[in-house]
Formats: C-alpha cells, structure tokens, sequence
C-alpha cells in the first residue's frame, strides 16, 4: 500500500475482526452456503437468518431452486456489502442434454463462439425485465460428454443466464439444447471448498449454544471484512471513521494508507487501521493522488457498515488531547 500519513490506532476503540466477540460477529458476518437443490435462495436465506438469531439476511446471487452451489447470505449489518459481491463473475459446472447427435469437437467449436461479448434476453420466469442486453463469457468449457449429455464448464460476467446460453448453444447446433443439471463453483472471491452445508451451520451453531465452544461456529460465520478482500482499500485514520460513519466522505487528510490499485470512481473498501470495514464507496481520485493530494474528498460512503460512534468524534478526542 501507499503510506499517506503514518498513524497509530487507539486500542480503546474497535477490534480487529478475528478478535470480534460472537455476538458483533452475527452482526458483521455472513456465511457461504452450499446451496441444496429444491429450494428458494430467498428460502435459504430464510433459514440462515432463523438459525442464527438474525434480525435481517441477504443473499448475493440468486440461484434457481433446481441448482446448486455457492451462496453467500450476509447478516444484520452486513447486509450492506451484498452488492460488492453482486456484481462479482461467476462460475458454473453443469450438464447440458443435446437434442440431436452432433461431435464431441464440433460442439466445442460452437461453444468457442460464446466466448467473449454475447447478447441475452432473459428468458420468461426471470425477474427481470425481458429486453435484450449485453453480457461477458469469460470461458465456455465443453469437457466430456455421454451420448447427448455434455459436461460443461463457464465463467460469466454477474447476470448472465446459463440456461439460456445452452439453449443459444443449442440454436447454433440446429436441432437445440436445454439445461440438465447446474452448480455455482465460484461467486467472486469464493470457491465451493469455501461453502458449508445448512446442516453444518446448524451443528456449529447448536454446539456453540450448548457447550459455549466458538471454534466451530467461527468456521462457518466469517467477517464481513472476508467479503470485501477483492477490493481496493483506503485506510483511515481513527480522527475520520466517525465522520463516515455519519456519511460524510472521507477527505483526503483522514486517509493513512491507499492502495496503489484505487482509480477514480471505482468501488473501494474504506477500512480502519485495524482492518475493520467501514464502508463501501467510490473513489474520487486514483490511489497516488490521494497519496500525494493535501485537499479535498478521497472518496465517498454510500454502503456504512459501522455502528455510529464505534469511535469517538474527532473534534472530542481533539478536546481530551
């Protein structure tokens, strides 16, 4: 990172997330679900908030009932960063049933035509809007087949429908496609190896209520902090978090340390020397200026995950001093 201004952080105030007690983690925490087939994700969700006590749970990344996979559901406040992971590519194994007969290789060939820029309109049980738009392939994987099903592997720009794109494989073919089988293996920074089973967030959260053992439970319930670690970070001083807190924008004199990766007016996580999150927001100039600029606004906060008052005002420690 860049050093703005070296700077000390006061330990009478906040925790650095691995040391939260349990029931700040619950509120600046969520979980990766391995997604089960058969249910809603709004369903799951659902389930995870009740288990754990919640009063509000979000997920990013809707997935159909009949897929599986990686689903991450964000608790209480940190239900605030579920866009930064909304926007975030993901991945898809899955298996496609061909309606005619066609070479291992020629439908590889098809396949590599989907690769890149690709036009899509949802198709009729979405929840969008049915109008053309544009979505990224990043890669499109034909890897074995049986007869007239296809294993396939691809990662996609957020929103992009697979179903759809077998059914767009299967026009080029001519005699069609349609989706058999599908399971999310990726959402942004998290893998399938990261998901856990609602039965195995339900044994680590009986075990914690019954035995007061937290080892377990801090497995599956991870800081919010986890779901931001994707992103470009500016790191605040302890004089600036309340401010933003209170949504002001961070100016550039409240910034102690940039990574030399923000641009201006790309999404940042605006964190505090503990590493603690504050909040989401747009950078208003690139990371060496903000380094090297002694006026005016480094960026702004429009997703505050902090409690007020977690620090103090600025102008009170000023006054103790």
């Amino acid at each position: 990172m860049l050093i703005r201004e070296k700077a000390e952080t006061d330990p009478e105030y906040g925790k650095k997330p691995i040391e939260r007690p349990v029931p700040d983690l619950l509120e600046l925490g969520f979980v990766v679900l391995d997604k089960p087939s058969g249910h809603t994700s709004h369903e799951v969700a659902g389930w995870a908030k009740n288990m754990l006590g919640a009063t509000r749970a979000g997920h990013s990344g809707t997935l159909d009932p009949g897929v599986t996979g990686v689903l991450p559901i964000f608790l209480n406040r940190a239900t605030k960063v579920v866009e930064a992971l909304k926007g975030a590519p993901k991945t898809y194994v899955g298996v496609m049933k061909l309606h005619g007969d066609y070479g291992l290789e020629g439908v590889r060939k098809v396949a590599a035509g989907f690769v890149g820029k690709i036009k899509q309109t949802p198709p009729v049980k979405s929840a969008v809007k049915r109008e053309e738009r544009e979505r990224e392939v990043y890669s499109f994987q034909i890897l074995e087949a049986d007869g007239r099903l296809v294993l396939f592997e691809t990662k996609v720009e957020a929103g992009t429908y697979i179903r759809k794109l077998c059914h767009d494989l299967g026009q080029k073919l001519g005699e069609g496609a349609h989706m058999a089988e599908l399971r999310r293996t990726l959402a942004g920074p998290f893998t399938e190896e990261d998901a856990v089973t609602l039965q195995e967030l339900s044994e680590a959260w009986n075990w914690f209520k019954e035995s007061g053992d937290e080892k377990l439970l801090r497995k599956v319930v991870r800081p919010v902090e986890d779901a931001v670690a994707h992103l470009p970070k500016i790191v605040m001083k302890d004089s600036a978090v309340n401010n933003v807190c209170h949504g002001s924008r961070l100016g550039v004199n409240g910034v102690s340390k940039v990574d030399e990766t923000v641009v201006a007016d790309g999404r940042v996580a605006l964190l505090t020397l503990k590493g603690e999150l504050v909040a989401l927001g747009t950078a208003l100039l690139d990371g060496h200026q903000i380094k090297d600029t002694w006026e005016g606004d480094a960026a702004t906060a429009d997703g505050v995950v902090m409690a007020r008052n977690a620090y103090p005002a600025s102008w009170r420690k000023q006054k103790h001093k």
